[in-house]
């Protein structure tokens, strides 16, 4: 049997070390959400202000506004039109398009269920670094907004959108499986997504049902497991983003010369989504109670004398409390997604070598189920939003199906 020796478990860990380290030294925030930019008209965003192109912006936003930098907008006419239009004087959350931003997200950083159905075994263990790459849709109006993008390298300001979203996002982990027996096996991960400040953790437990056979009549049967995982995203001020998945895989091992093995496996994997907004400021450019010119809360030590009563609210000295609402929370986001899972693993003594592609069975909006409903605002064909309540199969109509190609090193012993 071939042994593990420590100089080549150190020098995994060493490649480890170094890959992490070369990835995160080129990680900027570009990706972070950008909640505040989710409102469901621009218009109560500040005019005329921000850098590039008017034009380019005004068609990567759909023409829905004239910029994005979060200075309210204080212009009467156009706060008097908000005010008919969504019922309020403010920026109003647009819940549609941070459901479609987590939908996607979600699929990103959900467990990859990366392993054969053959367990470790007792006392086995198992170290790997992985890279996943997933596709979204990066010309979409939730990604170009609902990211943060690049700052300006000369004023280091705000970019108004995001205009180079990446077709993938990456995500780089560590991970360590331990076999404990009797089929059943624990794993812990932990990884990061460049271009952002996100971190990614989570664990991952399975069971083998079937696994051993390999000669006699049994020996054509494959390995087959259950397992399931979880995983949540921290780094994200504004966004708690946790997914779980469910997974049935089945593989066979198939001996190559007398050191080598490959396994060829194919899974099903069931995937939930779990996105909550904290509360967001929509116009983080204009500070409240400079705007408000606040002296105190209208109390009887404090009287505000526009009022009758003492009602705590804000009191004023030449301004107004508008912008003081536009603070928002998201509508919770609870989605289901259905995935393929189809890999193979290659083993050279202690060293092993993976890849898998994960792929959507269904659309997302077929994957939802039940019947609860979301408050959305929708745009008329004379430019008007509506208030309506979508089910979330209707907000996720036409989005487009995900795929992830995931890499993996390690040494198993």
């Amino acid at each position: 049997m071939n042994r593990l020796k420590p100089s080549h478990l150190s020098g995994a860990l060493v490649a480890a070390g170094l890959l992490t380290a070369a990835v995160a030294a080129s990680a900027s925030d570009a990706l972070d959400p950008a909640l505040e930019r989710l409102v469901v008209d621009q218009r109560c965003h500040g005019t005329n202000v921000g850098n590039g192109d008017y034009g380019d912006y005004m068609s990567a936003v759909g023409g829905r506004g004239p910029n994005a930098l979060g200075r309210f907008n204080d212009d009467p006419a156009t706060l008097d039109e908000l005010e008919q239009v969504t019922g309020r004087r403010g920026c109003t959350a647009d819940n549609a398009a941070f459901m479609r931003l987590v939908n996607q997200w979600g699929f990103a950083l959900a467990p990859t269920a990366m392993h054969t159905a053959h367990t470790l075994g007792y006392g086995g263990f198992h170290f790997s670094i992985e890279a996943l790459y997933t596709k979204i849709e990066p010309s979409a109006y939730y990604w170009k907004m609902g990211s943060r993008g690049e700052r300006d390298p000369s004023s280091n300001t705000a970019a108004p959108f995001n205009n180079d979203v990446p077709g993938m996002v990456q995500q780089y982990s560590a991970r360590v499986r331990k076999g404990l027996g009797f089929g059943l096996e624990v794993a812990g991960q932990v990884g990061f997504v460049p271009n952002s400040s996100m971190y990614t953790g989570g664990a991952d437990v399975r069971l083998a049902l079937l696994e051993g056979f390999r000669t006699g009549v049994l020996g054509i049967l494959p390995d087959l497991s259950v397992g399931a995982g979880v995983r949540s995203m921290t780094g994200a001020s504004a966004l708690q983003l946790t997914t779980a998945g469910l997974d049935v895989q089945i593989s066979k091992p198939l001996p190559l010369a007398n050191q080598s093995v490959l396994t060829p496996r194919i899974g099903y994997q069931y995937v939930w989504i779990y996105g909550n907004s904290r509360v967001v400021d929509t116009t983080p450019a204009t500070d409240a109670l400079g705007y408000c010119g606040f002296t105190g809360s209208n109390t009887p030590a404090n009287r505000d004398p526009a009022k009758p009563v003492s009602d705590g609210q804000p009191v004023c000295a030449g301004g107004q409390p508008t912008d003081a609402n536009n603070n928002v929370v998201f509508s919770d986001v609870r989605l289901q997604r259905h995935r393929m899972i189809f890999g193979v693993d290659y083993r050279y003594e202690f060293m092993q070598f993976g890849f898998q592609f994960i792929t959507d069975i269904v659309d997302p909006a077929a994957a939802q189920s039940g019947n609860d409903t979301t408050l959305v605002y929708e745009r008329t064909a004379n430019n008007r939003l509506v208030e309506r309540r979508l089910t979330d199969r209707q907000i996720l109509r036409g989005i487009p199906r995900q795929f992830s190609l995931v890499f993996q090193i390690g040494a198993q012993f």
